[in-house]
């Protein structure tokens, strides 16, 4: 730009920028002569035909038409690797206020930065049957306005602090974030307590934020990964369960929530014996000690009755279908409910995962991906939440190879069931396990990300340090058995979301007649 100053004559320019010069600008360039309207008009689909799955070619090693280089004898041996280097894994330092606030601090003094993120362990499991969605309706409201802070003063106040102030919640907690320079941070720990310790819950904020939520909910059921996923929960768990539904809840409870039942779930939950905080960043303990009394000390509430989640049945084997007409492509979804985060199986389960579908080498993706060409990738997981929460397998499939994928799925299964994993199939699950952790804490945000789980779980504040030694532990007996246990394969769920005449027959000639539900996970009469 020809000045080494440019961001200072840059940032000027827009200092620059008034009312009038606006009003200019708009009235010269932004008129209606100068627009255009599109109309989309509905119409029929037309796809081009579908693909079929290319052979294998097997060449003799040195001779394929694409090789570039010929073969050597050396190449048949892998070069070793090196010696694994070393990491050191947070032990967080802790004290509690009078009020019963839990604090966590990790401090990492490489730069003038700290994160905050305040855990309250009460999230969407905590919402009534009546009305799922609440907990996370009531999470969204803390920034929308406070008993001294409208929407925009809170958005601008974060901004004024070079801050990221952020609000979730999950199945399990309900999160304040901010993050920002270590100068700015007594102001941004003020910014979250105000937010968590005084949401005023204005009227117009309420609606507008229903508004949004419902056409949010609309969105949902254009997107298939999403619709299999909540239709998947809703087959294993039903209505009668809170991990029948999704975070966002249903567009009737949407509808019917009230202002005063938002504010009743945070008042009861949102409480410091409930709730900790956790910092990582340049910050002492003394520091924080003083900061945290200040920000949070008058806060006061009783603990909240734990969470009655009540016994979550094992879903009937089914097939359910989402009907998609037209759909390039089916999502699938074959699911059981697994295991609760407190499960003495979690580390065999984790490594078992791992194996079987957990990464781009798992078994699962190399099947249906690499040996199949059915996907451009097929994975699983486990959800470990305070209950037992689901275990689910699948991707986006070709229509017209929808059947044989989940026959592949159901295949993979069972194999990992019927016989021990291999040495090194074991050697590398444990390594993407062990050498992804440092990952975790890469960032003062992922950092008190991962610690929240120490809060949340009820986990030892060394867990981090010793989840390496008993990852090594878990044998292939050990990942067999917890196999066995949870993945019963005349126990699966089926959900497939796509073009119904295409796949319909197909798949009920291998699993019995499919259940049809809408993509609210309604079954259809």
């Amino acid at each position: 730009m020809g000045t080494p100053d440019y961001l200072t004559e840059d940032i000027s320019r827009h200092r620059r920028v008034t009312v009038e010069s606006l009003r200019r600008f708009a009235q010269q360039w932004l008129k209606d002569s100068a627009r255009v309207v599109v109309y989309g008009v509905p119409g029929t689909q037309s796809l081009a035909p579908e693909v079929a799955t290319p052979a294998a070619s097997v060449a003799p090693p040195g001779t394929d038409a694409e090789s570039v280089n010929a073969d050597e004898t050396w190449r048949a041996t892998q070069p070793r690797g090196g010696p694994a280097p070393g990491a050191r894994l947070p032990v967080p330092q802790t004290f509690q206020l009078a009020n019963g606030l839990t604090v966590l601090l990790e401090e990492q003094t490489s730069l003038p930065f700290v994160a905050a993120r305040l855990v309250v362990g009460t999230g969407s499991d905590a919402s009534p049957l009546d009305r799922p969605g609440l907990a996370n309706f009531t999470t969204a409201m803390l920034d929308q306005g406070t008993s001294t802070r409208s929407a925009l003063q809170i958005a601008d106040d974060a901004a004024q602090l070079g801050a990221t102030l952020d609000i979730s919640s999950s199945m399990d907690a309900s999160t304040v974030t901010a993050a920002t320079l270590a100068r700015n941070f007594p102001a941004a720990l003020n910014l979250i307590a105000d937010v968590a310790m005084h949401p005023s819950f204005p009227n117009e904020e309420v609606e507008r934020q229903r508004a949004q939520r419902l056409a949010n909910l609309v969105e949902q059921r254009s997107n298939p990964a999403v619709v299999a996923s909540a239709v998947l929960a809703a087959a294993l768990y039903g209505s009668s369960h809170p991990y029948g539904f999704t975070e966002l809840g249903t567009a009737e409870s949407n509808k019917r929530v009230t202002r005063d039942e938002l504010q009743a779930f945070w008042r009861r939950n949102f409480v410091p014996a409930n709730t900790a905080l956790i910092v990582a960043g340049a910050i002492t303990l003394p520091e924080l000690r003083r900061l945290a009394d200040a920000a949070f000390g008058q806060w006061s509430g009783t603990r909240p009755a734990a969470v009655a989640l009540g016994q979550s049945s094992p879903a009937p084997p089914k097939l359910v279908i989402v009907d998609k007409p037209g759909s390039p492509q089916t999502m699938v979804r074959v699911g059981v409910i697994g295991a609760p985060r407190s499960s003495p199986d979690y580390m065999s389960l984790r490594v078992m995962n791992q194996v079987l579908g957990g990464g781009f080498s798992g078994r699962i993706n190399m099947n249906l991906r690499e040996e199949h060409g059915y996907t451009y990738g097929a994975y699983s997981q486990f959800s470990f939440w305070r209950g037992a929460g689901p275990f689910s397998a699948g991707g986006g499939i070709r229509t017209d190879v929808t059947a044989p994928a989940v026959q592949e799925i159901v295949k993979e299964i069972q194999r990992i069931t019927a016989a021990l994993v291999s040495g090194d199939e074991l050697a590398l699950a444990k390594d993407a396990i062990t050498q992804s952790l440092p990952a975790s804490f890469e960032t003062t945000e992922t950092t008190t990300a991962s610690l929240s789980s120490l809060f949340v779980y009820g986990l030892p504040l060394n867990y981090y340090s010793t989840v390496s030694d008993r990852i090594r532990l878990v044998d292939a007996a050990a990942v067999q058995a917890a196999a066995r246990k949870y993945l019963v394969s005349d126990k699966l769920v089926v959900v497939a979301v796509g073009d119904r005449a295409k796949i319909g027959a197909p798949l009920e000639a291998q699993l019995g007649p499919a259940e049809i539900r809408d993509p609210d996970g309604v079954p259809v009469k």
